[in-house]
């Protein structure tokens, strides 16, 4: 059987989705710390609408009801020479 990747970056498939909405996933946040779906390099700028939908379809909600999940920047590491003041 083949499965739906629908988060690319942290190869989520749509019946991890399912299940983790179907496992009591309420709202986009929820499925996203369950599964990590838009945890990924990308953000959830490949898979955010994606998720919305497959939660409206399965907790028969319309789309305009589904609260989007929160954004954070991503984190990268920085050399610390980069924060020094020029001046020392």
């Amino acid at each position: 059987m083949k499965e739906d990747i629908i988060c690319r970056c942290e190869e989520i498939t749509e019946q991890e989705i399912i299940e983790a909405i179907k496992n009591g996933a309420t709202n986009v946040n929820e499925v996203k710390r369950w599964t990590r779906a838009g945890m990924g390099l990308c953000q959830g700028r490949t898979c955010r609408r994606l998720i919305e939908r497959i939660l409206a379809r399965e907790t028969k909600t319309s789309l305009e009801e589904i609260t989007p999940s929160t954004y954070r920047q991503p984190v990268r590491p920085v050399k610390i020479g980069i924060l020094k003041d020029e001046k020392e």
